[in-house]
């Protein structure tokens, strides 16, 4: 009852700002372009510029959001400035004034998906440690399917009017989340703090999560790049249709989101990095069959590993990195969610580059980018939280053995 009387609204708020930012995201290129009449260098400056600001808004709130009681208050607040933006940009038409938007409104808001995370992650310590990984995998299940219908509603709202319900209905998304943190959920305690009797958690995230973070940074681009390639790989190397590589990306996200479910399940008996380290394998073999593929049923039968890439990395990987960073939930949740944002960033050279030379040089690339990441997470076996208790038990047995 306890579980779900917080778990439920969270749901909600994870359904809502996934289908506020589903409803932008896909369709960011076409409002710049039509709309504010941007030129192609203007488009790229303003969608690194968006990156870049959202990475680096999302990792200060990340440092500052474990130190003290004010989870609930940062999940309000960026809510407010999602909506605040969303509003602003549903009737502002100059590109500079919408630069400062994003730079700043729109970053903020970019904080509510790790915080919530951050947020469910201490929830769910409270009730059962040991199924905070599948609780975890199951409301970014949620996010997911707020993906499915989210591109479909905006683009019947631009048939209906144009980005002005678009950006309307996102701002009136955020405000109802809002109102479900401050309505239904209350703050909770900072996880730094020291509770009594215990030593003060280390300042610094251990070594070990930084080869961890540029593997899932590498796996990120190799899944961005993929998704932009792939209409253009279908048509000009296999000869197919532009229907062909809606047709697969659909068949992958209706994988990925039993997959994520499923791998949730199995985390209650099996440690995350095993599982990581499946889909990774599975990612490497992905990526060799695309880079040889010579037909479009290849690629369609191929999406069975490539879901199992996303659901492991995307369902697992926030609860990895919070085993990591028991302590600063906020923190670890926002490294791993900035992978996708510099995944982003990453993968516009290599798509020039793919332009350049043909789009199947796209998915040897992707090949080489996700071996990398397998080996570094392979490089270090890092301590978790899972760990921690059977070492702390050890370390006593020994003590009281020497003494």
């Amino acid at each position: 009852m306890f579980l779900s009387r917080r778990l439920l609204p969270l749901g909600l708020v994870f359904l809502t700002v996934g289908i506020a930012t589903a409803v932008v995201g896909p369709f960011l290129g076409l409002f710049l372009s039509t709309a504010v009449g941007a030129s192609p260098i203007q488009v790229t400056f303003f969608l690194v510029a968006a990156s870049l600001s959202g990475v680096a808004m999302s990792w200060a709130i990340g440092r500052v959001s474990d130190r003290k009681p004010m989870r609930r208050t940062i999940l309000i607040v960026a809510a407010l400035a999602g909506c605040a933006g969303s509003g602003l940009t549903a009737v502002v038409r100059d590109f500079w004034i919408l630069l400062a938007l994003t730079a700043t409104a729109t970053a903020i808001a970019g904080s509510l998906f790790p915080q919530s995370f951050a947020y469910a992650r201490q929830v769910l310590q409270q009730g059962d440690p040991n199924r905070a990984a599948m609780g975890i995998s199951a409301l970014r299940t949620v996010f997911s399917i707020a993906w499915v219908g989210g591109p479909s509603l905006a683009a019947f709202l631009l048939e209906a009017g144009d980005f002005q319900y678009v950006y309307g209905a996102a701002a009136v998304l955020y405000l109802v989340a809002a109102l479900l943190v401050a309505r239904w959920l209350p703050e909770v305690e900072a996880p730094a703090a020291a509770r009594e009797g215990e030593t003060t958690p280390p300042p610094r995230a251990p070594w070990q999560i930084y080869p961890i973070l540029a593997g899932f940074v590498l796996i990120q681009t190799s899944m961005v790049l993929g998704v932009q390639a792939m209409p253009l790989f279908i048509s000009t190397e296999l000869g197919g249709s532009v229907g062909d590589a809606g047709m697969i990306l659909g068949v992958c996200a209706a994988l990925e989101i039993p997959l994520m479910l499923g791998f949730g399940k199995l985390s209650t008996r099996m440690p995350l990095r095993r599982i990581i380290l499946f889909g990774a394998v599975c990612g490497v073999a992905y990526q060799a069959v695309a880079a040889s593929a010579t037909s479009v049923g290849m690629l369609v039968a191929a999406q069975v590993l490539n879901a199992i890439l996303i659901a492991a990395a995307s369902g697992l990987g926030i609860s990895y990195f919070q085993d990591l960073m028991p302590h600063f939930p906020g923190r670890a949740s926002t490294m791993f969610a900035n992978t996708f944002p510099l995944g982003q960033i990453l993968s516009a050279p290599l798509f020039g580059l793919a332009q350049e030379f043909g789009f199947r040089l796209a998915y040897g690339l992707n090949l080489g980018l996700t071996a990398l990441g397998l080996l570094l997470l392979l490089a270090v076996r890092p301590r978790t939280a899972e760990e921690e208790p059977a070492l702390r038990h050890v370390a006593d047995v020994a003590r009281r053995t020497e003494g």
